[in-house]
C-alpha cells in the first residue's frame, strides 16, 4: 500500500492575519526619508512574517498537517541592488530558528518554491546571476533555520526562447556555473506551457536531480497522454534522495481557463492519478495547489473520507488499499 500525505501552500485562507508574505515595494521604501527606519520597517516586516509562519506551522498541527511550503516573500526587497550590504538576516534569525526548531520538532516537510523569475536556463547573465542570488537566499534561509537544505527548492525549468531544445541544453550549461550548494537544494517541475514531463525528465536524469510531478500541468502540456507509463522514471529520480516522492495537485479553474487553478481539488480528479501509481512506491507528498489553501485540503479530506479505497491515518494521511 502507498501512503498519501497532503500539503498545502505558503498561507491559510482558514487563519486570520496570518500573512507569512507582508511586503514592502522599493517605491514604498523610497518614500521614507530616513534610509534607517526604512531598513527598520523592513525588519519588523520579516520578523512578523516569520512570526505568522510560525502561527501557519502551529495550525498545521493542531489539524495534523505535516507537509507545508513556505513563502518565498519572508524579506521584502532581500536582494534588492539599491539595498546591497544590508545585513538582512541578523535581525531575524531568532524568528527563523523558531521556525526551523518547530518544524524538525514536529518533523515537518516544508520547502520553498522561487518565483518563476528564478531562470537557470536564461540566455542572459545578468539573469542567471539574479536567479542564483534569489536561490542563495532560500540555502541562507534553510541554514538559519537548522533545516536540510537538500531537495528543498522547486524549480521550473525556465523559459523556451523559441528553441525549446537549445533551451534544454542551456539548462544544462548554467548548472556547470551553480554553486553545488545550491544543486543540492533544487528539484525540477514540469510546466504548463513549455517543458513537459519527457523533456523535465530528460534534465532530471542527466543531472541527477527528482522530478516533481505535476499532474495539472501534464494534462495541459504533454507529448503524450499516456504518463503512466513514465512514472516509474519519476519516482527513480528520488532514489538519492532522503525525502518520500512529491508531486503537486490541483484541479483547471474551467475548460475556458484549464492552465488556472481551481478554488478547490476535484477528487475523481486526484484519484484518477492515484489509482495509476498506488504500490509503486511507499510514500507520496501532494502538494495541493489550489486557491482556497487549507480549506482546499479540509475539504479534499473530507471527500477522501466517504470513499472505501483508502485507509485514513489522520487528518490529513491515508493509504491507497
Amino acid at each position: 500500500m502507498t501512503i498519501i500525505r497532503l500539503g498545502y501552500v505558503a498561507m491559510s485562507t482558514e487563519l486570520n492575519n496570518s500573512s507569512p508574505s507582508q511586503t514592502m515595494t522599493y517605491a514604498q521604501f523610497q518614500k521614507i526619508q530616513d534610509r534607517e527606519a526604512a531598513i527598520r520597517k523592513l525588519e519588523r516586516i520579516a520578523i512578523s512574517n516569520l512570526e505568522n509562519c510560525l502561527r501557519l506551522l502551529k495550525h498545521n498541527k493542531g489539524n495534523e498537517i505535516h507537509f507545508f511550503r513556505f513563502s518565498s516573500r519572508l524579506i521584502p526587497l532581500a536582494n534588492h541592488e539599491a539595498l546591497e550590504g544590508w545585513d538582512y538576516l541578523s535581525p531575524i534569525k531568532k524568528s527563523l530558528k523558531q521556525v526551523g526548531d518547530f518544524a524538525i520538532r514536529e518533523k515537518m516537510r516544508v520547502d520553498f518554491h522561487p518565483d518563476h523569475f528564478v531562470l537557470l536556463n536564461s540566455p542572459k547573465k545578468e539573469i542567471l546571476q539574479a536567479s542564483i542570488q534569489m536561490l542563495s537566499l532560500h540555502v541562507r534561509l534553510l541554514g538559519e533555520m537548522g533545516l536540510p537544505i537538500t531537495h528543498r527548492c522547486v524549480l521550473h525549468v525556465g523559459g523556451g526562447y523559441d528553441d525549446k531544445e537549445k533551451s534544454l541544453e542551456r539548462f544544462i550549461h548554467n548548472w556547470m556555473y551553480t554553486p553545488q550548494k545550491i544543486q543540492q537544494t533544487i528539484i525540477l517541475e514540469n510546466d504548463d506551457t513549455t517543458f513537459t514531463l519527457l523533456d523535465t525528465l530528460y534534465l532530471c536524469e542527466k543531472l541527477n536531480v527528482p522530478l516533481v510531478f505535476d499532474y495539472h500541468h501534464h494534462v495541459a502540456c504533454h507529448e503524450t497522454k499516456e504518463w503512466a507509463k513514465e512514472w516509474g522514471r519519476v519516482v527513480n529520480t528520488w532514489r538519492d534522495s532522503s525525502l518520500p516522492v512529491k508531486m503537486h495537485i490541483s484541479s483547471p479553474k474551467s475548460e475556458k481557463e484549464f492552465r488556472s487553478h481551481a478554488d478547490y481539488v476535484d477528487v475523481d480528479w486526484f484519484f484518477s492519478f492515484l489509482n495509476e501509481v498506488k504500490g509503486s512506491t511507499d510514500q507520496i507528498d501532494c502538494m495541493i495547489e489550489a486557491k482556497q489553501k487549507d480549506a482546499a485540503l479540509f475539504q479534499l479530506m473530507e471527500r477522501i473520507r466517504q470513499r472505501n479505497d483508502v485507509e485514513l491515518i489522520d487528518q490529513s494521511t491515508f493509504k491507497l488499499k
